[in-house]
């Protein structure tokens, strides 16, 4: 379908919030990606079920964004739709030591709000910057743990767009898995729960916390975070990700616009101009060199968009 045909299609339905050829560079923590077709900002559940019909009924590629931390977008962009969570999906509600929470809210503040009301349990997602949807999406967080140990429920449109309740035990959550890296589910708000603190015990752990990012990452230049998952296996024998690249000697080695981050060597950064082809070369050098060293081959926990719209762990197109 033809751009302008497909944005006054769009319109025609209600989607009045659109921009044609729009950058994903400018939606990407890394800053990089070319343009895609439409990128809708989405305001609210009906319009954002009305893109799922429209996409499904047109067999157009669409996908579903949030801040686009841990996404690699393609150089060429992506032909179709790009629909992102904007204020309108952010709000956060607190009752007890429960939370419910909007996929599009900013993490760092989900964590800020429940020190404040007591809640313990969110600090270690307190400096990952994205959004609830992606962290749930990835079953992220750090310090050896994950947002899916404190989920109990998420609410998800499904690939017909029906809203359905998906409860913790069918969320599949494992280390930096779950559910919905298999199904075409539009995460939209979660139910959380924590413990009870006192605001100023949590508070403090958070600025530890942040103080510990600010000291070992690299925070001043675009990243996607980190880039390999830390798995269990090759923990056991060689450590963590950022400790086997560093000693295969690999800190400050760069591609183009990317390097590998003098500071942590699982943060791949972007110096100026990167581009995603400089992403899979210097990804490319990383895993040889370290399968050479090592035996075993690092897997990205960056996703990586095609330009029709599939995800799918970066390695895997490798």
């Amino acid at each position: 379908m033809k751009l302008e045909i497909l944005a006054n299609r769009l319109r025609e339905i209600g989607i009045k919030d659109l921009k044609k050829d729009e950058p994903l560079a400018l939606h990407s923590s890394w800053k990089i990606g070319g343009p895609a077709d439409v990128l809708v900002n989405v305001s609210d559940i009906p319009s954002l079920q009305k893109l799922i019909v429209f996409a499904k009924e047109w067999d157009i590629p669409f996908i579903v964004i949030g801040r686009g931390s841990n996404i690699l977008f393609p150089d060429e962009g992506l032909r179709g739709i790009v629909a992102k969570f904007g204020k309108a999906f952010a709000s956060v509600r607190t009752s007890g030591t429960s939370i419910v929470a909007d996929a599009g809210v900013w993490t760092p503040r989900l964590a800020k709000i429940a020190a404040s009301k007591g809640i313990s349990g969110l600090e270690h997602v307190s400096g990952i910057p994205g959004t609830l949807g992606g962290l749930i999406y990835m079953n992220g967080g750090s310090l050896r743990r994950s947002i899916g140990d404190n989920v109990k429920s998420v609410l998800a449109l499904d690939e017909s767009a029906n809203l359905i309740e998906i409860s913790r035990d069918k969320c599949e959550f494992s280390y930096r898995s779950s559910l919905f890296q298999r199904k075409n589910y539009v995460i939209l708000k979660a139910c959380i729960e924590g413990k009870g603190d006192d605001p100023k015990n949590i508070k403090r752990r958070i600025l530890d916390i942040l103080a510990e990012r600010k000291c070992k990452f690299p925070l001043k230049f675009p990243s996607c975070g980190s880039v390999f998952t830390n798995n269990a296996e090759i923990y056991e024998v060689c450590g963590p990700p950022g400790k086997i690249i560093e000693e295969a000697g690999l800190k400050g080695l760069r591609v183009g616009g990317l390097m590998v981050s003098t500071m942590h060597a699982n943060f791949i950064v972007n110096v100026g101009g990167g581009r995603c082809k400089d992403a899979f070369e210097l990804i490319s050098m990383i895993r040889e060199t370290v399968h050479k060293r090592t035996g075993f081959w690092l897997e990205c926990e960056v996703r990586y968009v095609t330009p029709k719209g599939k995800i799918a762990p970066l390695h895997e197109f490798l």
